[in-house]
């Protein structure tokens, strides 16, 4: 009996470790760039950096929490940045204009929440691939953003409380970095706590299967791009009250971050399998790798390049290792 029981202990602690294999595996290699970063430099561990840190990076992760979703349902949004741009600059003009940043914010979540169901019934309900809609709305989206700004920055002014919450902190806390921390919370407890959340993954798994049952199949796949076209707005809105201004180069590159943080985090871009604690870290992961490199005055464009072996090497693990039935114990 003893031993029976000893090996049922084993067989959950091996299960345990499979189902959160790649959560713990970002864990490790986040805290071995912290280890990296703080040896190799004097300010890396500040307050001040830090604070910096999750200031800046605080609409990646909100983005990133959205775009899981998106990648749980085996899509795809390659126009997360230029949504964001596209937001950032209305929001300046509308301010610019006279409008208050209450009226405004609430002006943008609407518009994001339009983009993002427009391109989501273009992909759920006309059958076009999520990477061509995202790449004709990424082209199309920081075209317009581009055209109503003419190329330049438009600066915000008089709105105190706006800027509050882009350089604002609560307890020594950044605003913005609060705001990431609560959108991650809610992303958390909707995708393991509710019917939503489950739908998205029946979904994500086979679609078919999921309509079959009767779920609102179609309808679910929109949702999440509405979703990520919020999160984009929100970000937006967090960029311009940071900086004071708007810009329709604002973001660019951004959904490279965005999708390496989604990716490294364990998200499987086949769908049906995410985590919001491995996207936070994968954001998390990104930041301080780019802002290491940064304090150790390497060349900011080499970021590029290692996002990008990220994004690889990260795809590489999915498909190789979890997705081709490696489990701690046996293989094959």
């Amino acid at each position: 009996m003893a031993n029976y029981t000893e090996r049922a202990k084993q067989s959950h602690a091996v299960e345990w470790l499979n189902d959160n294999a790649q959560v713990l595996s970002i864990a490790l290699f986040f805290i071995a760039c912290m280890g990296f970063f703080w040896a190799l430099t004097d300010t890396f561990m500040t307050t001040g950096n830090l604070l910096n840190v999750v200031r800046q990076g605080a609409p990646v992760l909100i983005v990133a929490v959205a775009m899981t979703f998106v990648i749980m349902t085996a899509g795809i949004d390659l126009a997360v940045g230029s949504i964001v741009a596209l937001i950032n600059a209305l929001a300046a003009i509308l301010m610019a204009n006279g409008f208050d940043w209450v009226t405004t914010s609430v002006m943008m979540l609407a518009a994001g929440a339009v983009v993002g169901l427009a391109q989501g019934w273009f992909i759920s309900f006309q059958g076009i691939a999520a990477f061509i809609v995202t790449l004709a709305g990424m082209s199309i989206l920081r075209g317009i953003a581009l055209y109503i700004t003419e190329g330049y920055s438009i600066p915000i002014k008089d709105q105190a409380g706006f800027f509050w919450l882009g350089r604002g902190t609560l307890a020594g806390i950044p605003v913005p970095a609060i705001l990431a921390v609560l959108v991650a919370i809610i992303g958390f407890i909707i995708m393991r706590n509710t019917r939503y959340g489950r739908q998205v993954v029946a979904v994500g798994s086979n679609l078919e299967a999921a309509r079959r049952v009767g779920m609102p199949a179609r309808w679910i796949v929109c949702s999440v791009y509405m979703m990520s076209g919020i999160a984009c707005a929100i970000a937006g809105l967090l960029i311009a009250a940071r900086l004071g201004s708007g810009s329709s180069n604002a973001a660019v590159g951004f959904e490279m971050q965005v999708i390496a943080a989604v990716v490294l985090g364990g998200t499987s871009l086949m769908g049906g399998r995410g985590s919001i604690l491995g996207t936070a870290l994968g954001a998390l992961t990104i930041l301080i790798i780019g802002n290491g490199l940064i304090l150790m005055h390497v060349s900011p464009f080499l970021t590029q390049i290692v996002t990008g072996v990220i994004i690889l090497l990260a795809v590489w693990m999915n498909t190789r290792l979890f997705g081709a039935g490696f489990k701690l114990g046996k293989k094959g």
